[in-house]
This record gives C-alpha cells, sequence and structure tokens, in this order.
C-alpha cells in the first residue's frame, strides 16, 4: 500500500477532509445566523446556496462524497490492487469509474439541497430547520436499513473478492461502475441525513463516514445494520412527533 497510486488516493482522502474542514461553518457563526438572520452571514461573505449556485453545490457534495465515500472502499481497493498484481488490472480506472457514480450522487444531492433552501426547508448551511423533514428523513434511513435493495448491495460491498472474480473481465472502468453503484445502494439514505445533523458539519461526516465503513464489514455490519435501523426510526418518530404536536 506504499505503492504511488495508494499515496495519490490517500493524498485525495486527506485533501478532501481539508477542503471539508476549511469549508465548515464554525458553530458559533452557526449560532449568529440564528440570532440575526441570514444579512449578517451574506455580511460575512459566507456561501449561501444562492451565491454558490447549483455547480457551486455540485462541487461541495462531491468533495463531501470523495472524503466520506474512499474511505468505506479501501478494503474493495485493497482486494482489487491484489488481484491487479496478477491480472493487470487498472487501479486508476477502479477508482475513476467509483467516484463517477459519487459525482452524480452529488449532482442529484445539490439539486435536493437547493430545493429544499429555496421551499424553506433547510437553513442557508443546509440543516433541516423542519422537525417534520427531520423526522421523516430519519424513518427512511432506518427503514431502508432493512430493505432487500440495501442488503443486497451490502452483500457486494463485503464480498469484494468474489464481487471482482464476478465481473472482472468487464474491466476496470466498469468494475469501478459497479462497486460505486453498490456502494452508492449502500449508503445513500444514510448520507441524505446530512440535511439532518448538518451539511458541512464535521462531527456528522466523521461519525457517518465510521457508520458507513463498519457496516462494510462483514463481521461487524451484520451486527450493527438492524440495530442502526431501529434507532433512526425511533429517533425519527420522535422528532415527527415532536414537530406535529409544535404544529398543532
Amino acid at each position: 500500500m506504499g505503492s504511488p497510486h495508494w499515496l495519490a488516493l490517500y493524498a485525495l482522502i486527506l485533501g478532501g477532509w481539508g477542503l471539508l474542514y476549511a469549508m465548515a461553518v464554525p458553530a458559533d457563526l452557526r449560532d449568529l445566523g440564528a440570532v440575526y438572520g441570514l444579512d449578517l452571514l451574506l455580511s460575512l461573505c459566507v456561501a449561501t446556496p444562492d451565491a454558490a449556485g447549483f455547480l457551486g453545490l455540485t462541487a461541495m457534495w462531491a468533495i463531501m462524497s470523495a472524503a466520506m465515500m474512499a474511505p468505506t472502499a479501501l478494503p474493495a481497493f485493497a482486494v482489487y490492487d491484489d488481484l491487479s498484481a496478477r491480472g493487470g488490472g487498472r487501479f486508476g480506472g477502479l477508482l475513476a469509474g467509483y467516484m463517477a457514480v459519487w459525482l452524480g450522487f452529488s449532482v442529484l444531492a445539490a439539486a435536493l439541497q437547493l430545493a429544499l433552501y429555496q421551499a424553506g426547508y433547510v437553513t442557508v448551511f443546509g440543516d433541516s430547520q423542519s422537525a417534520v423533514l427531520s423526522g421523516l428523513l430519519l424513518i427512511l434511513a432506518g427503514g431502508y436499513q432493512f430493505s432487500a435493495l440495501k442488503d443486497a448491495c451490502l452483500t457486494q460491498c463485503r464480498a469484494p473478492l468474489a464481487f471482482f472474480v464476478q465481473h472482472w473481465g468487464e474491466g476496470a472502468w466498469r468494475n469501478g461502475l459497479r462497486l460505486g453503484a453498490a456502494c452508492l445502494g449502500c449508503c445513500w439514505a444514510l448520507m441524505a441525513l446530512a440535511f439532518v445533523g448538518g451539511v458541512m458539519n464535521l462531527a456528522f461526516m466523521g461519525l457517518a463516514t465510521l457508520v458507513m465503513a463498519l457496516e462494510k464489514l462483514p463481521e461487524i455490519g451484520a451486527r450493527i445494520t438492524r440495530p442502526l435501523g431501529f434507532a433512526l426510526i425511533g429517533a425519527g418518530v420522535l422528532t415527527l412527533a415532536a414537530g406535529l404536536l409544535g404544529q398543532a
């Protein structure tokens, strides 16, 4: 793992987290924004969805996806690298295909954030300001933990050797696309919780990355997927109930 392509991958991950740290909004500034409103934030040159625009938000989500999702696929990348030493695979092509899938996700996530912001459901920081929205997202993510699609995708991610042996002949790019699609199927609902935990909230991103990485490990993941689903559904029901009671 000291090969140049591994060093480049580590640099990509560390660089992504470095950019996220630089773009993260401090908690005290979030508090000021809550008290004094959007005008203060604009005066301090904080990028809003309107200021950043769709392309800016897409870039932000792409950086976040790279920083969070590449670490969760490190075991699969290692298996592919071992097979490549024997069968002539292309690590760069695999990584490019993998990240292309998450770039597509970033486009959709940016569009959703912009729509939610314009509708008044999320703050300038991308955090939900609707208990009903937060509750529904938590319940959706929790329920997805029990779905057949999630289970099928996790099966692929937890057995990378079988996955690559089955699809090796398709080439590195298509293997990367397939692996990215499997990881997207595993993690899209948890990534959507960024609107609850806070888009550009480093604590949420770190915790979510750890959970998604653990879920893809065969022994540990099998033990946490369903309990996590129950916990998310429970949190969602409580949040949703609080929001509905607050509207009554």
